[in-house]
């Protein structure tokens, strides 16, 4: 078994750009770390370029032999501790990370769902993420993010979306006025959320329905607002104004989720 020792392997450089969204971009890959997200992407079938696992991480781990078969039929790479600490973006590592294609990053939207999220230039790695792993709780599809937006395949939002990055289709909108005038004629009305909302999320019908989350510091843009078909809030009973974006995306989807069991 050959290990890569130095840095200045092509392989290993090429990898280590990925860190960088411009790369991540041209190169049409990312990176996902840790067993449970590489057996959740061999268990979603997903487009697996390369795997890399180090080599003193295996000595010291509890890997099961079984995991070690899995991912012996793909292009397995083994580095020393050393290299593998230039790749990791975790603080304690479990010394192993693949290369994953992107797919489903095409501006083809699917129109068959009730609801479609749309993020209105989110922020924080860590809420993307969990509404990506909500929108895959609920059994949607798809969410379509601003350009405005941190990026889907940011380390941070892969890890925290627990493996729903696997199977939620992430539509990179470049324009979403025009997108959310695309949906309109395919007969969806728009909701914004907003804290000057007149409408409860309680009596938000929920069929054929775009619901834009906005920015966590400033909202919905004023430009997505003007064209909305509506603007909805969550009663608050307590002095607290608003929620963190990925609980209030939550709480809105999980109304809908209640409107679904009831029917």
């Amino acid at each position: 078994m050959q290990i890569i020792t130095s840095k200045d392997n092509e392989v290993i450089k090429n990898i280590r750009k990925l860190k960088e969204k411009k790369y991540r971009d041209s190169a049409n890959e990312y990176i996902v770390e840790g067993l449970k997200l590489i057996e959740e992407a061999i268990e979603e079938n997903v487009n697996i370029k390369k795997i890399v696992v180090c080599e003193e991480c295996l000595k010291d781990s509890e890997i099961e032999q079984k995991f070690l078969y899995k991912i012996a039929k793909y292009d397995c790479i083994y580095v020393s501790d050393k290299v593998f600490s230039l790749l990791t973006d975790v603080v304690n590592p479990q010394g192993m990370l693949a290369v994953i294609a992107k797919e489903g990053t095409e501006d083809k939207i699917n129109y068959s769902d009730d609801v479609i999220v749309v993020l209105d230039g989110i922020q924080d790695p860590g809420n993307l993420g969990t509404i990506l792993r909500t929108v895959d709780s609920v059994g949607l599809s798809q969410i379509i993010l601003s350009k405005s937006s941190v990026d889907a395949y940011n380390p941070k939002v892969v890890r925290s979306t627990m493996g729903a990055i696997f199977r939620v289709k992430i539509i990179e909108s470049e324009n979403l006025v025009e997108t959310l005038k695309n949906l309109k004629k395919h007969k969806f009305k728009v909701a914004a959320t907003s804290l000057e909302g007149s409408e409860s999320i309680y009596n938000t019908d929920y069929n054929k329905k775009v619901i834009i989350i906005g920015n966590e510091s400033k909202g919905v843009s004023r430009e997505i607002l003007e064209i909305a078909d509506s603007r909805i809030k969550i009663p608050m009973l307590g002095k607290t104004e608003s929620l963190n974006a990925s609980i209030a995306t939550g709480v809105i989807l999980y109304e809908y989720v209640r409107r679904k069991l009831n029917n």
